[in-house]
Formats: structure tokens, sequence, C-alpha cells
């Protein structure tokens, strides 16, 4: 690695700290040196859709496919994982500037909200905190331009909404309660993830500052669903942890102090996740965001899509295993070869690495074995309506051809009118809608650490206490973080997608009773 050494950069007691925050000082001189050169655009190849990076599943497959899923869910192999550590402070940023400016400004702004509040299933609560009662919330509304009751919902001396995490949010309303996003995905986890003695595992990541208020809600709340469904719900929690802290550096690429003369660590983004992937006990995991739900009613496309991709992951993740053993016994000839190579262009979307084709018998299936012995992930992508978010697309590799990869734009050269042009000629969009293999052929938990490309880190320029900085995001979790995995893209219905940006989104259809 070139660049200065550790002791140019940082004082001993520095040295110490990175250690005890669990830092190597080759993680940190690698950080520094990847803010000081910059973050390569990916360089899109052309955009997957049907036929040429996703698969579309025949009606009569679907029965097959569920089938499969359902065995290997009553063997105990399905995880659910919820990335939940995202605070809803975003969904309200249009509340809080209304109530910033003083209310609403208009007459008619302040009649359409006051009308939809009784929509949103935490209206009761609401009423329940309102100073003096919620009798009618429409007059009380009209007294102050809707200040009291913006407050009651944001501020910490009623719902305190904008300080809450997304998952301990009330979204959907029933006729016995309703329920938060957490306990959407409890039910869900019953639903598709429950093994043959009803045991349901499921994983959620939050941040440090709400795992209690996560925790007191998941013991109140889980005995209601586990008598419900006749389920038992071993339920985790996990937060970021502190190894994965990115470092900060100025725009001249030298690591930043602040106002107290300490180095600037900063949150490594959803990437740093996978640090806490890699430590579960998984087999098959389920990745959903905690915010992608929907209320009852609509859960049967959910729970039939997510039984659907977990038996195309499984039957696919058999016929690799059944090439691995073959490549990986003694006096297997060149049919084998033949068969795994065969497979892994067309099942996997895999490209042969370097001289393979000139290689030997024996450095053909040495090849083999390194190319398909990793991580597989079976990624539902919706058709393309508009929503803001990453993709499926063919991605120029650093050797061989194009491998299927989840892209953000964020990570696109928009500039180059080429890139440009292919971004925009997206026919599908990435949902967040996950089943992951995680251990190989020999039953053995994957290092997932091994198989991130660095490059499809994350790099912007943020502000702290008045001066410039270069924040550094570790690779998106199913971005660059899952990037050297066996990726196969699968279409699922957009009544699959149903996701919470703004406290607005809680009125469509989607959300509704």
């Amino acid at each position: 690695m070139t660049g200065p050494r550790i002791d140019e950069l940082l004082s001993p007691s520095e040295i110490e700290r990175i250690r005890a925050k669990g830092l190597t000082e080759e993680t940190f001189l690698r950080q520094v040196e990847l803010c000081r050169r910059g973050v390569a655009p990916v360089v899109l190849d052309r955009p997957a859709v049907i036929g040429d990076g996703i698969s579309r599943i025949d009606a009569g497959e679907q029965p097959r496919l569920v089938a499969i899923h359902d065995a290997a869910a009553r063997a105990g192999r399905c995880l659910k994982f919820v990335p939940a550590s995202g605070a809803a402070t975003r969904m309200f940023r249009e509340w809080h500037g209304i109530l910033g400016r003083g209310g609403f400004e208009h007459g008619e702004q302040l009649a359409a909200f006051a009308a939809k509040l009784p929509r949103f299933a935490f209206y009761d609560d609401l009423r329940g905190v309102l100073p003096g009662g919620g009798s009618d919330l429409t007059e009380r509304a009209a007294e102050d331009k809707g200040r009291q009751i913006l407050d009651c919902i944001l501020n910490p001396a009623g719902l305190r909404y904008a300080s809450l995490p997304k998952a301990l949010l009330k979204f959907h309303r029933y006729a016995d309660g309703s329920r938060t996003a957490l306990e959407e995905h409890l039910v869900e986890a019953a639903l598709y993830a429950r093994d043959g003695q009803g045991l349901c595992r499921i994983h959620f990541t939050v941040s440090a500052e709400h795992l209690n208020a996560v925790r007191e809600t998941l013991d109140q709340v889980k005995g209601r669903y586990e008598e419900r469904f006749g389920a038992r719900f071993e339920a985790g929690l996990s937060v970021q942890d502190e190894s994965t802290d990115t470092i900060a550096v100025d725009l001249d690429g030298r690591p930043f102090r602040d106002r107290r003369g300490e180095l600037l660590f900063r949150p490594g983004g959803h990437g740093a996740l996978l640090f806490n992937l890699n430590r579960l006990d998984g087999d098959l995991v389920f990745i959903k965001n905690i915010d992608n739900v929907v209320p009852d009613r609509l859960k049967g496309p959910t729970v039939l899509y997510k039984k659907i991709l977990g038996g195309y992951l499984i039957r696919l993740q058999d016929e690799l295993f059944g090439h691995l053993r073959a490549l990986s016994a003694p006096g297997e000839g060149d049919g084998a070869v033949a068969r795994a190579a065969r497979f892994a262009v067309e099942r996997l979307n895999c490209s042969l690495p370097a001289g393979f084709g000139t290689g030997s018998p024996e450095e053909r299936r040495r090849m083999l074995l390194e190319r398909l012995d990793r991580p597989l992930r079976v990624c539902g992508m919706v058709k393309n309506e508009g929503e803001p978010g990453g993709g499926p697309f063919w991605v120029a590799g650093p050797a061989g051809g194009p491998s299927p990869q989840i892209v953000e734009q964020a990570q696109v050269d928009r500039q180059s009118a080429g890139q440009a042009a292919i971004w925009a000629s997206a026919t599908h969009f990435n949902p967040v809608d996950l089943v992951c293999g995680i251990r190989d052929f020999r039953g053995r938990p994957f290092d997932l650490e091994r198989f991130v490309d660095e490059r499809q880190a994350f790099l912007s320029v943020k502000s702290h206490d008045g001066h410039d900085i270069k924040a550094l995001e570790r690779p998106g979790l199913w971005n660059g973080a899952m990037a050297f995995w066996h990726t196969v893209f699968v279409e699922v219905p957009i009544e699959t997608f149903n996701p919470v940006k703004t406290v607005e989104d809680l009125l469509r259809p989607g959300h509704q009773a």
C-alpha cells in the first residue's frame, strides 16, 4: 500500500484509540487512502432485463418452489434479517417544517391535514396524549393552525414520533388495535420463516440509542403473536459495531480532528451491517427493510413470493453444491469440469476466469472451485415505476465479463451520456427483497467479509463544526458488500413493495385497512 505510514498520520495515543475501536492499522490506512484517491464510479454495461439477467417464474413452477421452501423452513433453515436502525426523522420532514413556520399557512392545507388524521394508525394514540383530550381534532387544528397537534405527534411531550425508529411507529390499523412496523415483521416471520416446532428466528439491527426501546416493545408484543400464530419467536437485536465506523478526512486527505482535537469517526452506512449478518448463525437469510410491510389483507402476495424466492434459491443452491462436490471429488474428469462451467455461465450468470480456456484440466478445476464456492443470493426485482433508488444492472468487472449487480444512482457517472442512458433504460427496481445462502457446500458459514468489493464505497463531502470533510461509507449491504457473491435476479410483483419514506405514504392504499 502506498502513502504515509500510520505513525506519520497519528500520535501513539491515537493509534491506541483506533485499536481500541477494533480497527486495524491496515484498515485505517486503506480508508485514508480511499478518501484521498476518491471512489471510481461503477461502469454499467447494460440494464438487467427479463431474459437477460432477470428471470420470470411461470405460474406452473410456483407450487414446486413453495414446496421446496416450506420443507426448508420446517427443517429450521430460515432466518429473517431486518435492517431497522433508521430513525423516522425524514418521514416527518415536511411536518417539522410546517411546525417551525408556526403551523399551516393556508386554510385548505389545514383542512386537508385534519381530514387525513383519522386515517393514520396512530390517531387513537394521538388523541390520548393531546392536552385536554382529543374529542374534535378538526376544531383543535383550526384554533392554532395545527401547531399543537403537530407538536404532540413529533415532540417528546407527545408521541415523539420524530425521534423514534421507524420500527416503533404505528403503521397499520386493525379492529383489535394498531401495529408497528416491527410487529408486522413478526407476523411475516410467522407466515414464512417458522420451523416444524413453531420457532421463528428473526433479527433486527437497531441504533444504540433505540436498543432498549425496541427490546421493551418486543417483550411487550411478542407473546400476543406467539399465541395468535402458535409460534415462538427467537428475536435477536444488534447494533452497528464500533469497528465498522470509518475515518473522516479533510479536503486534503488528512485525518480530520474535531474541536477537541480528537479523530472524527462516522457510522459506516448500511454496508456496515454485513458485520452483523456475518455473526449470525444463519443458513437461508431473508433480508427486507423495516418500512416495507403491508397489512394482513395484502400479505398473500408478499408471503407467496418470499416462498418462491426461497425455493428458487434452494433449488439453485442444490445444483451449485452438486457441482462443487463433483469438482472436489478425486478422480473426476473433464466431464465434471465442463458441466460445472456450463452451469456457472447459464444458471449463475458467471463469467469464467481469465485463462480458463487454455488451462489444464486440473487448473480449470481449481479455477471453477474458487469461482463457484461463494455465497448465493436471489434478489426480487419489481418493475420500475419511478421510485427513487437502485436497480439491477450488468456491471463491468476488473477481469472477465460483466456481472449482475444491484447499483445505486450515486455509484454511477451520470455526467457520462452513455452511462446516464443505460441508467435511464432500466426496466426494474431494487425493493430490497433478498434471500441469501450464506453457508458453503460443506455446511460451514462463509466469511462474508471476503466477498466485499471495497472499491464500491461511497464518498461524499459533509460539514462538521463548520469545516468541510470527506465522509466515507462502506460498500452498501446489497451493493458492493455482496459484489462477489453469486447474484440472481427474479421478477416479483409490485404489490410486494410498499415502502414508507414519508408519513403521507401511510395513507396509500397499500397501507390502509
